[in-house]
């Protein structure tokens, strides 16, 4: 058995914590990452991925799902300090996050540049940006043979995606951080429309749920409100893009509904967030129905009216810490440097002050550590202060909840299920509620949860599909047809198409070899015939466009009588017709040797050496031969076989089937009836019309020969022939008219006789149909044989043929339209 391919997922951040995304997928000898982020409770190398673990130079694609540092900050140092520009890999986003990535990075390294844990210099940052490649939503992007993939949008900030990865047929969904609830600018995340066989989802808040957004904001705005009266402070540290333009936009809306806080500012402490607001207003067509409607009214919802920023003197934050009450909005989120640390050790000792945490925090970072609400706080010098602020926490985290998420993995509907981006405790608790969830509906769906470095190795059921286009396509095949063409195989996809349609469909060319043997004939052409028909059945005889005697054997294989003493075999090469030229040649070639030659030739015989007798491996073109090959058969495997011809129509009318003439098989009390026009089995048991099915199909198998079973090339032309009594025209020219697939033709002197067909099923069509008509006429010569042979089996024959006298005798036989089938 052939190794199965596995996808192997490996975790180099992310696996059972919050930070340094990076998710490695490896699946027939294609390699994508995605993501690339840093982990914020650690600073320089430590903040990293375990990029050692992976040889940078296999890596095909590198996707980001969005800009956010914990996702997208290690890029530059993978791309710049590791051996990723050796191989080919391609880096892609979508256009916003790209844009705002470059906002993110200069901060991010002007924040760094001022430590020793400095990762990447400002040009290296500016060479990586230059490599990116921006795409869409639900743009479909194949970057190499073998991968395509597809981004959706998927909330959380502007410009974040979710990724629909195609790995030579194998669909994974990575999702990133995304939100299923659409807020005041910002589209809920979409569920795509294909169901992948693997989703990687974050489980960042495990099985907690949020409260609405209702009233999440009405308690957010009240809390604000509160601070302000008792004269305090209200510190909100926030990133400086993603929530803080969410609550931006609250606190605008409300400061405008409440007078009394006009004389009250709100600052926003991020020159960052300044520049980036254009890039907001730049791609207000991606976000959500209610800022594209203020935005087509000339509404910008991004031009607040109560919002300024801060000034960028030095020392401004002593200064609006002892002004007048005001509302701050500073960077970083965690709070473990940068102005939202300053404020927080300025405003900590005064118990009217309150600070708000709005985000997730991660553990081991000041944002987490104040959520406890200690008596005191560690400086950045390493001093203790006294806190005495109030604390609260709202979360207005742009990541699903528990309901959220579930709902999410019941639309997408995968076999296995990896949670990414979560704490290994509420990871756990996410883990066992799916499983219970499916457990109950009796789904089998397996849930993942690796640690980082801990490679998971999924296997899946091989399943190819092959489109069919062109020809092919034309006609909608119908249910349990046999569909043959051509197999393109392209990049992991499979095509099915007619040959005449490889150029235009594939792009590529055909050409057909001819090939051409000569070989000397010491016998006669008549002689060589009768071999060719006991060697393959039926030959079509003819002549070709030039004139030149001409048989065909099976369809593929010409043999021309080119000169007097010698034949030329002609054929187009394929498997198939190589092989029947071979045995052709084979066959032509020991003619002269054979025993059957000599003994059929030293008989008495015509002057023309034509032999007399047909050769007894040829096609037997009479029905009624036919048929009693098929009962005999039949009669090896079954004993009784009954042969039932269509009854008298002057009585009564008979049905449809009583026309029809069939095999009646008994065993036993059950019994099997085999219609002989359609060579369909109809039986009460089952099991004895599947068995006398499979009978049957060995039956017409054994009596048919090769040419039945092949047809191939154009047909010949037929020879003129004299009319009877006329003497023979040496000089008549060749007509133009083709041959019928399997044409027939008498010996010279004997009666034409007339066209029948070579396939049994046909063969017994036409004898009822005969039966039918004649039946006031002189019954024929094949009714006789029919009587002679089956009906009459005590008569001997002798030489095979036929006794024309016996037909008064077998009346009442016929009468009863039954006869028994005997060897």
């Amino acid at each position: 058995m052939a190794d199965v391919p596995k996808l192997s997922i490996t975790l180099l951040g992310a696996g059972q914590e919050v930070g340094r995304s990076c998710c490695v997928l490896q699946y027939r000898g294609r390699t994508i990452v995605c993501d690339a982020g840093v982990h914020p409770a650690y600073s320089g190398i430590a903040s990293l991925p375990f990029i050692d673990e992976l040889d940078w130079s296999t890596v095909d694609v590198l996707l980001i799902t969005h800009f956010h540092l914990d996702h997208a900050a290690a890029l530059t140092y993978i791309m710049e300090k590791t051996n990723f520009r050796d191989g080919k890999g391609k880096v892609y986003m979508t256009h916003p996050t790209k844009a705002l990535h470059k906002f993110m990075m200069q901060d991010f390294v002007r924040m760094s540049s001022s430590s020793a844990d400095t990762l990447f210099t400002p040009l290296e940052m500016s060479m990586s940006l230059a490599s990116i490649i921006p795409v869409s939503a639900h743009q479909v992007i194949t970057p190499c043979p073998g991968i395509t993939f597809t981004p959706y949008h998927a909330g959380h900030v502007l410009g974040a995606c979710m990724y629909l990865i195609d790995i030579a047929g194998l669909k994974i969904l990575y999702t990133g951080d995304y939100s299923r609830e659409e807020d005041r600018h910002l589209v809920k995340a979409e569920v795509p429309p294909i169901h992948p066989d693997v989703l990687i989802v974050e489980s960042t808040y495990g099985v907690q749920s949020h409260e609405p957004r209702e009233d999440k904001e009405t308690r957010f705005t009240n809390l604000v409100h509160s601070i302000i009266r008792r004269g305090g402070h209200v510190l909100l540290p926030t990133f400086a893009l993603g929530r803080a333009q969410e609550l931006l936009l609250i606190l605008d809306e409300y400061w405008t509904k409440h007078p009394d806080l006009h004389n009250v500012p709100i600052y926003y402490a991020s020159s960052l967030a300044r520049k980036c607001m254009a890039v907001f207003q730049t791609y207000i067509h991606t976000m959500n129905a209610n800022v594209r409607t203020r935005f087509a009214k000339r509404d910008n919802p991004f031009v607040f009216k109560h919002i300024t920023n801060v000034p960028t003197t030095r020392g401004w934050e002593r200064k609006i810490a002892e002004g007048p009450p005001c509302v701050v909005l500073a960077s970083p989120g965690f709070m473990d440097s940068g102005p939202s640390r300053e404020l927080l050790e300025l405003w900590a000792p005064d118990s009217r002050n309150g600070l708000i945490v709005t985000g997730y925090s991660i553990e081991g970072t000041m944002a987490r550590e104040i959520l406890t609400e200690p008596e005191e706080i560690t400086t950045v010098k390493g001093n203790t202060i006294p806190r005495k602020l109030s604390v609260d926490y709202i979360s207005f985290s742009a990541h699903v909840d528990y309901s959220q998420n579930s709902e999410f993995m019941e639309l997408v509907k995968p076999q296995h299920i990896v949670l990414v981006h979560g704490e290994a405790t509420g990871m756990g608790r996410l883990k066992a509620a799916m499983q219970d969830r499916y457990k109950s509906r009796d789904e089998e769906i397996k849930i993942h949860t690796p640690r980082n470095l801990e490679t998971l190795e999924l296997t899946f059921r091989s399943e190819r599909v092959a489109k069919a286009i062109g020809t092919l396509a034309s006609k909608p095949p119908q249910p349990n047809d046999v569909i043959s063409g051509l197999l393109v195989a392209k990049d992991y996809s499979y095509t099915l198409l007619d040959p005449r349609d490889l150029r235009d469909f594939a792009g590529l060319t055909t050409c057909v070899v001819a090939q051409r043997q000569k070989v000397a004939l010491g016998v006669g052409w008549d002689l060589v015939r009768w071999h060719l028909e006991g060697m393959f059945g039926q030959i079509e005889e003819g002549v070709d466009k030039d004139g030149v005697l001409t048989m065909r054997v099976m369809g593929a294989v010409d043999v021309k009588h080119t000169q007097e003493h010698e034949l030329t075999l002609e054929w187009d090469s394929s498997a198939s017709n190589d092989m029947i030229a071979d045995s052709t040649l084979a066959l032509i070639a020991g003619i002269d040797k054979s025993p059957a030659s000599v003994k059929l030739t030293t008989n008495s015989h015509a002057h023309t050496h034509a032999p007399k007798h047909t050769h007894p491996h040829a096609d037997v073109l009479d029905p009624v031969t036919r048929i009693q090959r098929l009962a005999w058969f039949l009669e090896e495997h079954f004993d009784s076989v009954e042969l039932h011809m269509p009854e008298e129509m002057d009585e009564a009318e008979p049905s449809e089937d009583a026309r029809e003439p069939s095999l009646l098989v008994q065993i036993y009390e059950a019994e099997a009836v085999i219609n002989l026009k359609t060579l369909t089995v109809t039986s009460t048991s089952e099991s004895l019309r599947k068995r006398v099915e499979a009978v049957l199909d060995m039956a017409v198998t054994t009596t048919s020969s090769l040419s039945e079973a092949f047809t191939a090339g154009a047909p010949l032309h037929t020879e003129e022939h004299a009319h009877a009594g006329d003497v023979d025209n040496a000089g008549s020219s060749p007509s133009a008219s083709p041959l019928p697939p399997i044409a027939e033709h008498a010996s010279e002197g004997a009666e034409s006789k007339s066209e029948e067909s070579a396939g049994s099923g046909d063969a017994s069509r036409e004898y009822a149909e005969a039966t039918a008509e004649g039946k006031e006429e002189t019954r024929t010569e094949n009714e006789v044989a029919m009587e002679s042979e089956t009906g009459g089996a005590k008569a001997e024959k002798d030489n095979g043929e036929d006794e024309e006298g016996g037909g008064e005798d077998d009346e009442d036989d016929e009468d009863d339209a039954v006869l028994q089938v005997h060897a």
